[in-house]
């Protein structure tokens, strides 16, 4: 089964689904060992990893770059968080075509406008973009790709926006029509309330998807009873590396040693596990002739 096939089953699983972030190879790797069927390839994270701002600083490419990394090293599928899918329908279908070529499942597109700023800062202030542009910008991303099976969620910010619920439904419907595989109703509130409002009306006339970034004190059960598709954990694997790096190099700088913190890391072993460096080992017996045992 192709990773775009996996992705489109849970979004339309009967069953709750839940995604979770990675912004390199490495921390993609861990989020599978971990046991999670599917990553989201944060803008957020990538962007925080490479140091700089989630306002479309890094290039489309560069994050192609990351998430290539991000597929080598994972079985399991990715749907990455595409912005505004890089600018207009051009940009977007393009990026659908390198996406699928990195085998990439899917891509979740937002209706703001290229550059693109982060949701929390100051979203009531920012423009979305036209319903029908965008509307365009979805039929030209399906009409490109060549999976079939390739997952295209789009991204309701009328919420963020301060827009309300009716614009919320108006938005979310003209993307289904468009053709979208799910919608991501996203909202900034420390409540559940705006997207209990819209399941209330929205009456699962397509997959939704959550990111519970601010009302993360909402039970799992509720999103459950609310009938809510696949949840996405957004930024945790990003936010807790700051949070660990910050403290042991803090740490190191202090106290001049490393005899406080070995204990306290992965050790280099695990690292080298995570790396997959014994199969290196054995290709080099199978491939070089000198390394082999005489």
């Amino acid at each position: 089964m192709s990773k775009s096939t996996k992705l489109k089953q849970m979004m339309n699983s009967l069953e709750m689904e839940f995604l979770m972030e990675a912004h390199n190879g490495l921390s993609a790797k861990i989020v599978e060992e971990a046991g999670f069927k599917a990553i989201w390839a944060s803008g957020l994270s990538i962007s925080a990893s490479l140091g700089v701002r989630d306002s479309n600083e890094a290039s489309w490419t560069q994050v192609l770059d990351v998430l290539e990394f991000m597929s080598d090293a994972t079985s399991i599928p990715i749907l990455l968080d595409g912005d505004t899918g890089y600018g207009n329908f051009n940009n977007a279908r393009r990026l659908v075509k390198k996406l699928e070529q990195r085998h990439i499942a899917g891509v979740c597109i937002e209706d703001k406008l290229y550059p693109k700023t982060n949701s929390f800062i100051k979203g009531e202030s920012q423009p979305l973009a036209d319903i029908d542009e965008f509307c365009g910008k979805i039929k030209a991303m399906r009409d490109t790709q060549t999976d079939e099976e390739f997952v295209i969620v789009a991204r309701v910010e009328a919420f963020i926006a301060g827009w309300g619920l009716q614009e919320a439904l108006n938005r979310a419907d003209a993307y289904r029509l468009a053709g979208a595989d799910a919608v991501l109703i996203h909202s900034s509130k420390p409540n559940v309330a705006e997207i209990e409002s819209f399941m209330t009306e929205w009456g699962n006339r397509l997959p939704v998807v959550i990111v519970p970034t601010k009302y993360y004190s909402t039970p799992t059960k509720k999103l459950r009873e609310l009938g809510i598709s696949t949840v996405i954990w957004a930024n945790h694997n990003m936010r807790a590396s700051i949070d660990a790096m910050q403290k042991i190099t803090k740490r190191i700088y202090e106290d001049e040693t490393l005899l406080h913190v070995e204990r306290g890391i992965a050790s280099v072993d695990e690292v080298f596990r995570l790396q997959n460096a014994d199969e290196l080992q054995q290709a080099e017996q199978k491939y070089f002739p000198h390394a082999k045992t005489e």
